[in-house]
Formats: structure tokens, sequence, C-alpha cells
């Protein structure tokens, strides 16, 4: 059980082959789509004010997280965050590998200046090692989302996998404030690492400037 407040959040999307992120999946996953496609999305954010149990602080400073996710449905139905890779700047936050977490340290930066957020990473150890520089304009606010917008932003549950077994996690927090944004420069190697092709075509951009408090509940067998 934990709680932070996730700020400065891009989120940039591209559709994919559904047997290619099928494949990728576990057993009892299936992906699930929009429009015929599977979604990927690569999101870098700060993590800040991150408290377990929702009472003790986590050591040190605001530090930054990159997810490379898709998302499922379960075998109930129910939709559901899958995480591909995620890089994290917190040697603690490696303590949720124990429940499929798959959490890879990294150096990572994220700075605003203006209406440009910038972002870049390196994940820490092996060769060669995945690593990451996005560039985004941030736009006009999102007054009224689309169906779209809202498929690709708003999941309450993220997946895991461990001891051949899937386990839910509930996610917990107010609708993000969204903003349309424009990619000015990105260059990544965590989809190649994952097992995907490259993103083809122009990415589906998004900016949120935060959201807190964010509840992560108790994890349960699926």
């Amino acid at each position: 059980m934990l709680t932070a407040r996730w700020l400065s959040q891009s989120f940039v999307h591209w559709a994919h082959a559904p047997e290619e992120v099928q494949a990728l999946l576990p057993d009892g996953l299936e992906v699930d789509l929009f429009q015929d496609a599977a979604w990927v999305g690569f999101t870098p954010f700060v993590m800040d004010s991150v408290k377990a149990f929702g009472a003790l602080p986590v050591p040190g400073p605001a530090f930054f997280e990159t997810n490379l996710r898709t998302y499922v449905r379960l075998p109930s139905g129910k939709d559901g965050l899958w995480f591909l890779s995620i890089e994290v700047g917190n040697p603690l936050m490696l303590a949720a590998r124990v429940i499929g977490v798959p959490y890879h340290l990294g150096d990572l930066e994220v700075a605003k200046d203006g209406p440009l957020v910038r972002y870049a990473g390196v994940r820490r150890g092996g060769a060669p090692r995945p690593s990451y520089r996005l560039t985004v304009r941030v736009g006009d606010r999102v007054a009224e989302p689309t169906e779209r917008d809202v498929w690709l932003t708003s999941r309450w549950r993220a997946v895991t996998r461990r001891a051949g077994a899937l386990w839910e996690t509930p996610v917990e927090h107010e609708p993000w404030p969204l903003a349309r944004a424009t990619v000015l420069e990105l260059e990544e190697s965590l989809t190649a690492r994952a097992g995907l092709t490259p993103p083809a075509g122009d990415p589906v951009v998004h900016f949120s400037p935060g959201v807190g408090p964010v509840r992560l509940g108790v994890t349960r067998p699926v």
C-alpha cells in the first residue's frame, strides 16, 4: 500500500498490431483494444510525497519514473495496466519486484522550461543499456476528453505476474487534468528491449501537471 503525487506526466502512445502485443503477455491476460489496435504507452513523470502504508515517508527527495505499458483484460473481464518495463530513480522502489513489478534502476531526469518538458534516462547495469530522450511542448487544456483520451489515461488497476500467478493492485486518484502536447524530440530503446517493433506514425500525446493523492491499494491474487 502506497500513496504519492504523480506530477509532470506525459503520455505518448502508439498503436500496435494486437498479435504483437499479445505475444508479450502472460497466460490469462488478453490485450485490450481501441479501434481494433493495441496501444503501448511511454509515460515519464515525477514521483513526489511518496509514503508507504499511507504514513511512512519514503526517504529521499522526489524522484523520477518512466513506464512502458499496455492495456489488458483480466480473466474476469476487468481492464488493467500491464507494465512492459519501469525505469525508476529510487532504489527503494525495487522492493516491489517481490510482486512482479518490472522495476529497473536508472539515472533519470525531468526538467520544465515554460511550455517545454524534457525527460531523459538510462538504465543502470548491463550492456546495452536502454535509454530515452523526450521533449514535449505542452498545448491547450483538454476541456472535454474524448473517448480515446479517457481510454488511454484512465486505468484503475495494475496487473503483475509472480510465481506463475497473476496479481492486481487497485489504483485510486482523481481524473487526470489533461492538455494536448506535441513531441519535439524522441529517441528511445525501451520498446525494442521489450520485444516490440519500432513505433510507426505520429503518436497520440497528452500532458498532465499531475494528480494526488494517488493511492495504490493492497495487492491481491486475480
